[in-house]
């Protein structure tokens, strides 16, 4: 499946998911629902900049290496997972069952990384 399939899909089974991008952890940008490039790369660079933050703040606590990020502000949420060498970037509005959010965005992830092909796959079977 291709970035823009991915995205496409993700779209159709998550109503609460605004704007989304798929991008590589250096930033290029691989598929996004923003019409507008610049916004895209806007996003995409605000979630990468959170994500170093929240990193330095784990690296001084000896935590686990992060892999999802969630910010909440008055109006609105952003999401960002990383998985590889990609990362998912969404916004939605100020009260998404964030738990499902976090599934569906690793699920596009992992169908990108060509998972989730049947019933049988570990993915799946975690709930994860």
């Amino acid at each position: 499946m291709d970035p823009a399939e991915a995205l496409a899909e993700l779209k159709q089974v998550s109503s609460q998911i605004d704007r989304v991008a798929i991008a590589r952890r250096d930033g290029t940008i691989e598929a996004t629902t923003l019409a507008d490039p610049g916004t895209a790369e806007r996003l995409v660079g605000a979630a990468r900049a959170m994500i170093e933050a929240a990193e330095r703040a784990r690296e001084r606590l000896e935590r686990p290496e992060l892999s999802q990020l969630e910010v909440a502000t008055p109006e609105a949420r952003v999401f960002a997972v990383r998985d590889g060498d990609r990362m998912i970037v969404a916004t939605t509005g100020n009260d998404p069952i964030v738990g499902l959010v976090f599934f569906d965005l690793k699920a596009c992830l992992h169908n990108l990384a060509g998972g989730l092909d049947d019933d049988t796959d570990e993915y799946a079977k975690d709930g994860a």
